[in-house]
């Protein structure tokens, strides 16, 4: 290995140069000849019947070429979108999957729905003429909560296809164990909670650059995407209906995703079908106010959690019943995250019975995606906050309390019973170690310096577990081709899509790691489906796990091939060969050569026999044998003003374990960003619609507030790393393990902090009105 360049090596990010100075090559960045701009007309109404559309007026506007609407759309033979995961209804059945086209069908069903598109010379002429797009609607009453949706006489999202807005019944666990373990329970905590629906507002909006190539019948979509070669098929095969060969998909920098940008869209759809009517190039990109209304949103449930415990605090079952709200629309991912991770609420802990029933439910909002998490925080929230509770009510500390149901590290790998088989893990250690760098010791003696100013202070300890690179066993492979050139160079070819995460430095640094070259001799490509032969896309935390290892299978082809040129460069029997650190050498001998000079001479026709091969190179598709299991522990520490209910975060720490660290430096940034998305939910993000008319009231940052550097402290990040025993690089997915915890976290130190005065829980966002609401509510109860 180069010394300070391969695996373990904080390198900073080699990407960071061009994109810190503006050289970065987004859509935006790319502009193809003849382009023409998109405007989609939108719906004001969350249910209305479409009942006629003027585009006359519009079509007469200077620079317009063209005005399409949903009828166009489906004479066209344009197809629906679809969703990749199945669920069932109570009885078994198939869930039903309501027709989602590109643009509105007779009837809208969210607010911002798309039921008409304007293209035109340019973006202003666009968005002009749509403006002069006149629709006659038919309002229709609307719900926008999947509580009130679930309710037996709340209006039907579609009516005569799901009467009941309940879409699919998905449940987990033995429910006639729990049912025992409860009827035994000693002690039982019950509570209700809401995690808010969010927006993930990457600082890249969401785009697509469509474009038909009319001589070879083959489109081009160039957007910012998180799987260029799944949206590649799905479009292509269900909604224009050809084969994926005729559609080339590019995604060059992205500028944030966080499971956002995983799914196919209907602009997507919308500028490929518009570029192939019109023989031009069409662009469309989102402004922030459109990618509230347009963009899937997140999150947005309501559970129910049941803990039993014995007398002496031991963890005997564990229910949960969520309403998880779906939006309209089944979205390509829809139904995943309510559902896909459950298994998160196992915990660290040896909880022998848990049952789980998710209600997933329609509802007239936005289509609801994974979002940095994708159902892990919700599950850590749902174990971790009901523990706190239960050690409230039983007097228990509640460190204490998890310390005595942690899964011991001699027990791994550790069946929980329930979906999650762990491979590793040192629970306990990681909560000592997090105790005292946290200086939980010390904590009862700043809450009285802060009672002294009149002020009210809380702490929370939280361990957090999740999956990683799964659980698709059968659909998480992923691919990596290694390419020298003549001079010796190497091309990384990755399946993986980089939007933000470092996958550049990371890949190249596994590049020195196993092929022992120079890290400015490697580059890495990603994000085209014409270039990349295959792969599978960023999420779940996946990327340096599953990528890793189908770059490690395609180099030990490369050094397998290599090796027989080197030996025949060096008259020696292949079995004499050595390779360490780039160098091949002759057992006993001084005679080596690098790998860069194999690689050269293997372009050289005289260098090699007749009936050999030329070029060095080779690629792989790999399924990683199983997923792993990310785990850590979060201490928050705040202070709260009771006057006004602000919070301030006074201490952050968090003790993870990641398994092998490629780049600890990389990680810790992943860790810091993780756990800022987690605070700002907590802290203040929310997407609220009108509990009448279903009407967005947070239509920008205005009314959603983004976390800002002030409202986020210093964040401590130590590395406690037990290598997975699940994959030969021992990695566990880092991407997603700060939001994971960081919900928990930051709720349970607020509640800590209100708990002296009667305040049991306290739904998110933790707004400095809401906290402040909670103190007066509490007050006059007590007066």
């Amino acid at each position: 290995m180069t010394p300070h360049a391969g695996i373990g090596q904080s390198i900073p990010r080699s990407e960071d140069r061009r994109l810190t100075t503006g050289r970065g090559r987004y859509v935006d960045d790319i502009v193809a000849a003849r382009e023409t701009y998109m405007a989609v007309i939108r719906a004001p109404h969350a249910a209305a019947r479409i009942l006629d559309i003027d585009t006359s007026e519009a079509e007469g506007h200077p620079g317009v070429l063209g005005v399409l609407t949903g009828k166009d759309l489906i004479a066209d033979g344009i197809g629906r979108l679809h969703t990749m995961v199945q669920r069932h209804k109570r009885d078994g059945t198939p869930m039903e999957r309501p027709p989602f086209y590109p643009l509105a069908i007779e009837r809208v069903r969210f607010i911002g729905e798309g039921v008409a598109i304007v293209v035109a010379e340019t973006r202003n002429a666009a968005r002009d003429a749509a403006d002069l797009v006149e629709v006659e609607y038919e309002p229709l009453e609307a719900v926008g909560s999947a509580l009130a949706a679930a309710e037996p006489d709340a209006p039907a999202v579609w009516p005569g296809l799901v009467d009941d807005n309940i879409s699919f019944v998905f449940e987990a666990g033995d429910s006639a164990r729990v049912e025992s373990a409860f009827a035994k329970a000693d002690h039982v905590t019950r509570l209700d909670f809401r995690v808010t629906r969010v927006s993930a507002n990457a600082l890249e909006p969401r785009n697509a650059l469509g474009s038909y190539d009319a001589i070879d019948d083959r489109y081009t979509l160039t957007s910012g995407v998180q799987i260029p070669h799944k949206i590649r098929s799905e479009i292509a095969e269900n909604t224009l209906g050809i084969d994926p060969m005729r559609l080339r998909v590019i995604a060059p920098d992205v500028g944030g995703a966080f499971g956002m940008k995983g799914s196919p869209y209907p602009e997507h759809i919308l500028v490929l079908w518009a570029a192939k009517k019109l023989g031009r190039p069409v662009r469309w990109t989102a402004t922030r106010s459109e990618s509230f209304l347009s963009d899937f949103h997140a999150r947005d449930n309501f559970t129910h959690v049941e803990l039993a415990l014995d007398k002496a605090g031991t963890f005997l079952g564990l229910r949960v019943r969520t309403k998880a709200n779906l939006g309209a629309y089944l979205g390509f991912n829809t139904p995943h995250s309510p559902t896909n991770n459950l298994g998160g609420l196992s915990g660290v802990y040896t909880t022998p019975a848990i049952h789980a029933e998710v209600l997933g439910v329609f509802t007239n909002t936005q289509p609801t995606a994974p979002y940095r998490g994708a159902g892990r925080p919700e599950a850590t929230y749902a174990i971790e906050r009901v523990i706190d509770l239960a050690a409230q009510e039983l007097g228990i500390d509640p460190v204490d309390l998890r310390r005595r149901n942690l899964i011991p590290a001699s027990a791994m790998p550790y069946d929980t019973g329930f979906l999650f088989v762990y491979d590793t893990g040192e629970f306990e250690k990681n909560m000592d170690i997090a105790l005292d760098a946290s200086d939980y010791k010390g904590f009862e003696a700043r809450k009285k310096q802060s009672e002294a100013r009149g002020m009210l202070r809380g702490i929370a300890l939280i361990n957090a577990i999740e999956i990683a690179g799964g659980p698709f066993r059968n659909t998480n492979e992923e691919g990596a081709e290694i390419r020298f050139d003549t001079g010796g160079g190497v091309t990384l070819l990755m399946g993986t899509q980089n939007h933000g995460q470092g996958h550049e430095t990371t890949f190249r640094q596994m590049a020195v790691e196993f092929l022992g070259v120079q890290p400015e001799a490697v580059r890495v490509t990603s994000g085209d489906t014409d270039r990349v032969i295959h792969g599978r896309g960023t999420f779940g935390s996946r990327s340096a796990m599953a990528g890793g290892l189908a770059l490690q299978r395609a180099a030990d082809k490369v050094l397998a091939r290599a090796k027989e040129i080197a030996a025949h460069l060096l008259e020696a029997d292949p079995a004499q060969i050595d390779f360490a650190e780039g160098t091949f050498h002759v057992r006993d001998s001084n005679r080596n050569i690098r790998i860069e000079d194999v690689a050269r001479a293997s372009f050289i026709r005289g260098k090699l026999p007749l009936d050999w091969d030329m070029g060095l190179g080779a690629s792989a598709i790999v399924v990683p044998p199983e997923a792993n299991f990310p785990n850590g522990v979060h201490v928050c520490e705040v202070e709260l003003d009771p006057k006004t209910g602000r919070v301030s975060i006074e201490r952050y720490l968090v003790v993870d374990d990641v398994g092998t660290v490629v780049n600890p430096m990389l990680v810790k940034g992943q860790i810091h960003g993780g756990v800022a998305q987690g605070i700002g939910q907590a802290a203040g993000e929310e997407i609220v619609f009108d509990a009448d008319s279903a009407q967005l009231l947070t239509g920008s940052f205005m009314d959603y507030p983004m976390p800002r550097a002030s409202d986020l402290p210093m964040i401590d990040v130590i590395s406690n790393p037990v290598p997975s025993t699940n994959n030969a690089l021992g990695i566990k997915g880092a991407g997603e393990a700060g939001a994971v915890g960081a919900l928990p976290a930051y709720m349970n130190a607020v509640i800590n902090a209100l708990a002296p005065l009667g305040i049991r829980h306290l739904d998110m966002p933790a707004t400095p009105y809401r906290v402040w609401q909670a103190i007066e509510d509490a007050r006059q109860k007590s007066d």
